[in-house]
């Protein structure tokens, strides 16, 4: 089996499946679509994916090619096919709680920054998408810090890596990156700080992409 994920460095939906090809040591090749260019648009992207997304897992095994696109598919699929270790707990309760927390991430935080709801609004009225991102990344990780409290050890279910994190380290980046306050999610930061022990994290960093720009 061959596998392959389309990927932009700076994603942050793919940089999940990048954690998580790496915490289960999968061979995988990188190929880059550059969304600044617009090369999710671009024929060949959108027989691989309609929505024109990233990221986008190819996978290649007795002869016949498949793609899997959204995140939380793509990493279903990787934990039934790879199950070690494992990203979702053994507990159905502890199960139901992991998913709960990825897709406060997926569903309720991290729209609100997709770039291209970010152009619509800056096209219509300049300065108006700093402030949207903000109060809603704001607002999402306050809510976030709250649920992961009742469960939460070293990770964001118990002392073990789970699918929440996965969801949770490329956000924490996002909303630096947008200039929000991460002071009143300390919980957040302490589990974060966690993960970046982890090799798999590290290599899964935007800046250690290939298409992440070099320095001059």
């Amino acid at each position: 089996m061959r596998v392959a994920l389309y990927s932009y460095w700076r994603s942050s939906s793919s940089w999940r499946v990048r954690i998580a090809l790496h915490l289960k040591g999968v061979p995988f090749a990188y190929r880059a679509v550059d969304l600044r260019q617009g090369l999710q648009f671009s024929d060949a992207h959108r027989a691989r994916n309609p929505m024109s997304q990233v990221p986008v897992l190819e996978v290649e095994q007795t002869g016949e090619t498949r793609h899997l696109a959204q995140s939380m598919a793509i990493l279903e699929w990787i934990e039934e096919r790879f199950p070690t270790p494992r990203l979702l707990p053994a507990a159905d309760y502890d199960r139901a709680r992991v998913r709960a927390l990825a897709e406060h991430v997926n569903s309720g935080i991290q729209p609100y920054q997709n770039l291209a709801a970010l152009r619509w609004l800056k096209g219509r009225m300049p300065g108006l998408e700093t402030d949207w991102v903000k109060h809603w990344l704001s607002a999402g990780l306050g809510q976030l810090e709250a649920a992961v409290k009742d469960g939460a050890g070293r990770f964001c279910q118990g002392d073990t890596v789970t699918l929440a994190d996965l969801y949770l380290v490329p956000q924490l980046s996002s909303a630096r990156r947008f200039g929000v306050d991460l002071a009143p999610c300390p919980t957040l930061v302490r589990i974060e700080a966690a993960c970046w022990e982890l090799e798999a994290f590290r290599l899964a960093e935007p800046e250690a992409q290939p298409d992440a720009p070099k320095e001059p």
